[in-house]
């Protein structure tokens, strides 16, 4: 975990407690200015207000500062009171406005996009632009659009896709919405931001036809909706920081964009004052270091002629303009609607439930049968991953109270410890109150003695602490110390559900392998001005026994299972493997040995392998479902509504079988760098390109019904490609069908082109027995390539195939057509 990102969320924690709004009313109608269109350049009030800033004004508007009146946002700009340029508060916000107030929790990005809506990616937009306003934000930090490249990234759930094309038409359709709403939308990070290991410094390299046809295009997208703000990533791009890089920031964002809004940098990402602002950057956040009297100095010995500040400002002030926020047009702050923001949260979780298995009709369940919950977050609601991603939501019901509504009967267990259980008192001499020692205000309190372990075996020790991380206890095993504090702020940066306990307090492990005999065990603990209380637990092959033990036998009394499983991700740190962590393998192969009508339910942020997928009855993913998780899942659950998900990412079989594995070199990279050297192959194709079998494909999910697909059409216009087909829903009720169009390579290309591409498609609601058709464009830019040697598109002209299917790996249809210049 890198000392950047704990600083970053450092700031946002530390600046108050949480304060509880009142829920208040209000639609999510936007307002009648068209936020969302910008506007051509900077106009008369612009260009009044430039010329009247002093140099120190104008550097004031270029940078953080310390908000008087926080709400725990990630950052503030405090304007120019005398000429009526208003303060700047931004929030974090990819899954709901993050300050220390309430917000509606929507589902982790990833889980929008498996709907496949451009329309619901709008609403989504909406309830956050709503909210942020509502809440005295004016500019969001989001959304999120670097692709999924590798399944290890920490913040894939922040994001949509691997694909292109897909994250193109959401980021635009969100921004709309946020936009449309009075907000102002930052799209994030650019550029080639897909993973957490060493994001601070790693160098990515990456040649000009992977760059513009991979992780460009839905960035071009999000300009193209005219989002008012681009955020700088932190790492280099061939060799230069993003957050100085010209190629970026101005050959690419402003010449051949044409993008007229700010550029600021990812928190601390910035590396220099001459190189930055002459290479394009407009702000530094979150404070001055670089663009604070370093700008002012460079400024008054030359360095840095002063229209490069002008040209910052006036980049940030056109974009305030656009919003009405210097002539005091801008609409009124809406009150929160907590109700409606609660009901896009539970109809976006629902449609992006996707269903990866179905065997046996184990879905749906019937009403009023017996059923066995097993799993941590059968009980404890899953909301969020962890870091800018975490919402304080209104309420989080848990899946367990909600199934307990629909089923005959329910018993509930474990499974897997989070937590820890007590540690026998029989192993400490001498012994002391381990579940529950409370040391007062100002006193300390100091333990040393011997722990006995009766067998040389691997422990979890496990502590909770109510206390600020520099207060908790310091325990020592055999002199070494079991918990640490991360270095610089990482403390405050940790994930979303394991690094606090049920009841509140704060949660840290360490696993290590203890010898059978005696170890000496020292603690200490500090009161400090409030006191505090901590719990000392322990995890052990033993305990993990039990908690198996008892979830196989729940598991053969109930006629169906629902087991819940989870991975948990945050910001700053990268998965190790696509496994699930902990016991959870050994408790499903557990499980569905005792009982085959066994669903496995996926809060997971990313891919997953899955060694016990075929002992399930079904598997469904649901990622991190916001508030509204619960009645969502079990929605889908009992059929209330179909599974309308499809995968946004392709899930590998294993570690050894995914874009990158076994090369260092693509992820995490040597040496400093890494390279796309899989150039334009990014997800679904580079299975094809490799002839490689995901454990499920990227497009694929099931419904309750079935649907067939036929009468394929393809013609070609100057403006595209227009596909047309029939859907026919074959099974007895209602569902969503999401048929897909790829496109195969144009033989006239000297280039390389993937095996196929996604070119469009459609979400469907189809009754029982009902058919329709319909067509879908594929646009000239989809049947492009880039040329490096031109620096321009270049279209894919000849005969071409067009597939029809359900997933990637599910064409049921195909023609062929020319295409022509």
């Amino acid at each position: 975990m890198s000392d950047t990102v704990s600083r970053r969320s450092a700031l946002r924690l530390l600046g108050g407690s949480i304060a509880v709004a009142a829920a208040a009313t209000g639609g999510l109608t936007p307002p009648a200015r068209a936020l969302d269109r910008p506007d051509a350049g900077a106009g008369p009030r612009v260009e009044g207000l430039v010329a009247k800033l002093t140099l120190d004004e104008k550097i004031s508007l270029l940078h953080g500062a310390t908000d008087p009146a926080s709400l725990g946002q990630a950052g503030y700009v405090p304007g120019v009171k005398r000429l009526g340029i208003p303060p700047l508060r931004l929030a974090d916000g990819p899954a709901g406005v993050r300050v220390t107030r309430h917000a509606t929790a929507l589902p982790a990005p990833v889980l929008l996009a498996s709907a496949f809506d451009p329309q619901l990616a709008r609403r989504y937009g909406q309830v956050i632009g709503r909210e942020g306003r509502a809440l005295g934000q004016d500019v969001l930090l989001s959304p999120m659009v670097n692709l999924i490249r590798t399944p290890y990234a920490g913040r894939n759930f922040e994001t949509f896709s691997e694909d292109p094309l897909l994250a193109s038409g959401l980021v635009a359709a969100e921004i709309k919405g946020i936009q449309g709403e009075g907000l102002i939308a930052t799209v994030k990070h650019f550029a080639l931001n897909t993973q957490e290991k060493d994001r601070d410094s790693i160098d990515v390299r990456v040649d000009e036809q992977t760059l513009h046809e991979s992780e460009l295009r839905a960035f071009e997208a999000a300009v193209d909706a005219g989002t008012g703000a681009v955020m700088g990533a932190y790492n280099k791009v061939n060799g230069t920081f993003s957050c100085e890089n010209k190629t970026l920031l101005t050959d690419i964002l402003r010449e051949q964009w044409g993008f007229e809004g700010w550029v600021m940098t990812d928190w601390f990402a910035a590396h220099s004052t001459v190189k930055a602002i002459t290479a394009g950057l407009d702000m530094e956040m979150p404070d001055g270091t670089h663009f604070g009297t370093a700008l002012r100095t460079a400024v008054r010995n030359g360095s840095v002629p002063e229209r490069y500040v002008d040209r910052a400002v006036r980049r940030l002030l056109a974009v305030m303009d656009r919003f009405g926020l210097l002539d005091g047009s801008a609409p009124p702050r809406p009150d929160r609607d907590a109700r409606a923001g609660a009901a896009v949260a539970l109809e976006i979780a629902k449609a992006g439930a996707t269903l990866l298995r179905n065997e046996r009709r184990t879905l749906p369940l019937s009403p009023g049968g017996s059923v066995a919950v097993v799993g941590p977050t059968g009980a404890l609601p899953f909301v969020s991953g962890g870091g800018s991603a975490h919402v304080v939501p209104d309420h989080a019901g848990s899946p367990l109270d909600v199934i307990k509504s629909r089923a005959g009967s329910v018993t509930y267990t474990l499974g897997e410890d989070l937590f820890g259980k007590a540690i026998p008192a029989s192993a400490l001499s001498p012994a002391f109150d381990s579940e529950g020692q409370q040391v007062g205000a100002g006193a300390s309190w100091t333990y040393d003695g011997t722990l006995t372990v009766s067998d040389a075996e691997e422990w979890t020790f496990v502590i909770h602490y109510s206390a600020v991380p520099t207060l908790r206890p310091k325990v020592l095993l055999d002199g070494a110390d079991l918990f640490p504090l991360a270095p610089g702020y990482g403390e405050y940066f940790s994930g979303g559900l394991v690094s606090a306990a049920p009841d509140g307090l704060a949660v840290r492990r360490k696993t290590l392998s203890l010898t059978k005999g005696a170890h000496r065990l020292q603690i200490t603990a500090q009161g400090g001005d409030a006191g505090q209380l901590f719990r000392l637990r322990r995890i052990t092959a033993a305990t993990r026994a039990q908690d198996v033990a008892e979830a196989v036998e729940v598991a053969r009394a109930a006629r169906d299972v629902v087991l819940f499983a989870y991975e948990d991700a945050t910001e700053g740190l990268d998965r190790t493997t696509v496994a699930l962590p902990g016991n959870q393998a050994r408790l499903i192969e557990a499980v569905t040995a005792a009982n085959p009508r066994t669903t496995v339910v996926l809060n997971t942020s990313s891919s997953t392998s899955m060694p016990w997928l075929s002992g399930t009855g079904a598997v469904l993913q649901m990622y991190y479902p916001g508030q509204e998780g619960a009645a969502a899942t079990t929605a889908v659950l009992y059929g209330d509504c179909d599974p309308g998900g499809r995968l946004t990412q392709s899930f590998p079989v294993d570690d050894n079988h995914h874009p990158v594995a076994g090369d260092p070199r693509r992820y995490p990279g040597v040496g400093g760098i890494e390279e796309y050297s899989e150039g334009i192959h990014v997800g679904y194709r580079w299975y094809d390109a490799e002839g490689v079998r995901p454990l499920f494909p990227f497009g694929h999910g099931l419904s309750y019904t079935s649907f067939s697909y036929g009468d394929l059409a393809a013609h070609w216009t100057r403006q595209g490609l227009d596909v047309s087909f029939a859907v026919h829903n074959t099974g007895r009720r209602e569902g969503i069908a999401v048929p897909q169009v790829y496109v195969g390579r144009s033989p006239e290309l000297r280039l390389d082109q993937a095996v196929r591409v996604l070119g469009g498609y459609r979400r469907l609601a189809l009754r029982a027995g009902a058919r329709r058709r319909v067509t879908v464009r594929v646009d000239a830019r989809t049947l492009s390539s880039w040329d490096p040697k031109r620096h321009d598109w270049v279209l894919g002209t000849g005969r071409r195939a067009v597939w029809v299917g359900a997933s990637s790996g599910d064409l049921r249809v195909w023609t062929n057509v020319e295409v022509a210049r």
